[in-house]
């Protein structure tokens, strides 16, 4: 009998008793992506890399499975892994948003407000990332060490100041890349051949790039989930891979 994990099982029917929560909002039935204007911190999977070669093949795993139309799949330029949440038009309430700034303050305004905010922000040292786990939406990330762990912690403190709010879950935050979000949640028969691809492929990207290649983090303002645009790259910060290459 297959183990099917946590992280696996919460995509299940019998684990869901409603739809996705942001279906008809960021997306709709079909896959197409809805305009949701917000802002953002990221570091892009650095283009033309060994990463990005090894994220798009686990991607395309996933894009060939039987249920794949049951995902809506974003542009494989977007892929990110978030360093700190910005704002968002449908999360207009505290702590999600400045407490000093009126929540219906336009997205436009928030983000030029923050481009300006965090024209002088510092870059803090450089960190490294791996990748923990597969789910049927992306990846998840955490520091390549402690360390790293720690540096990625003093990333998100030194925005939630830039920022002026720190979300509930500031601490504990998972990092991660998506490649989608679901539509319809899976048959739980499904589960078993789904976590049988997704071990295949976390075993992968292990072997092919043991910690994922980052450019360096940059504040974004996005229209959509397929596209986000730097406006200010804290540079300095790109992330050597050399030595982490298989």
């Amino acid at each position: 009998m297959t183990f099917i994990s946590p992280s696996l099982l919460a995509f299940g029917r019998s684990a869901n008793q409603a739809p996705p929560r942001h279906l008809g909002t960021r997306y709709t039935a079909d896959g197409r992506f809805l305009r949701e204007p917000g802002n953002t911190v990221v570091s892009h999977v650095a283009a033309g890399s060994v990463s990005e070669t090894a994220v798009l093949a686990v991607r395309e795993h996933l894009m060939a499975m039987p249920e794949a139309r049951q995902f809506a799949f974003t542009h494989p330029s977007s892929l990110h892994m978030t360093i700190f949440q910005g704002i968002i038009e449908y999360r207009r309430r505290l702590p999600y948003w400045p407490a000093d700034i009126a929540l219906d303050t336009p997205i436009d305004a928030m983000t030029e407000h923050y481009r300006t905010a965090l024209e002088d922000f510092a870059p803090l040292e450089p960190f490294r990332a791996r990748v923990t786990d597969i789910t049927p939406t992306g990846l998840t990330l955490e520091g390549d060490s402690a360390a790293d762990r720690s540096c990625l912690k003093r990333w998100r403190d030194a925005f939630a100041e830039g920022f002026g709010y720190r979300h509930p879950d500031h601490d504990d935050y998972e990092f991660h890349i998506t490649y989608a979000y679901p539509i319809d949640w899976l048959d739980d028969a499904a589960l078993p051949r789904w976590q049988v691809m997704l071990n295949e492929q976390l075993a992968f990207l292990r072997q092919q790039t043991p910690v994922i290649e980052l450019d360096p983090p940059a504040f974004c303002s996005f229209e959509d989930m397929n596209h986000f645009e730097e406006l200010i790259v804290f540079s300095g910060q790109s992330i050597p891979l050399s030595s982490g290459i298989a």
